[in-house]
């Protein structure tokens, strides 16, 4: 599976955070974008943990974008998100890490290994400014 929802709502909160003048909190984010608030803030602390938005404590706290919307990459954003590299199918990434060890006699390995590195690709190209 590619996508699911954590990387869907990681992306449309971090379009809200940069078309924003201020930090959006959770409370914010959730009600703005309608996604469970829980959910919302375990997806946020992945952002953070990755260094991708800045925690901002207080008042008049909550998220920033750590570096321009034009910097940040797709494939950084779904891979903070889903925590583990975003994979068309579930196929090993390399011959080596085949876990029943058929990787070498596997004929559709190199069409899925080529197909995940241009899906990489693409998303490394996207930008979230790309988005909107």
């Amino acid at each position: 599976m590619l996508l699911t929802k954590k990387s869907e709502y990681a992306l449309l909160s971090l379009i809200s955070i940069a078309q924003g003048e201020k930090p959006k909190n959770v409370d914010v984010l959730s009600k703005e974008l309608d996604i469970s608030k829980s959910f919302l803030a375990k997806i946020m602390q992945n952002l953070a943990k990755n260094e991708l938005v800045i925690s901002h404590r207080g008042v008049n706290g909550g998220f920033t974008l750590k570096k321009s919307w034009e910097e940040m990459t797709i494939l950084e954003i779904v891979e903070a998100a889903e925590e583990r590299i975003p994979m068309v199918f579930e196929c090993s990434p390399s011959l080596q890490s085949c876990p029943n060890q058929k990787a070498l006699n596997c004929s559709i390995w190199p069409l899925l290994n080529n197909l995940q590195l241009k899906v990489n690709d693409f998303l490394k190209d996207l930008t979230l400014k790309d988005l909107v």
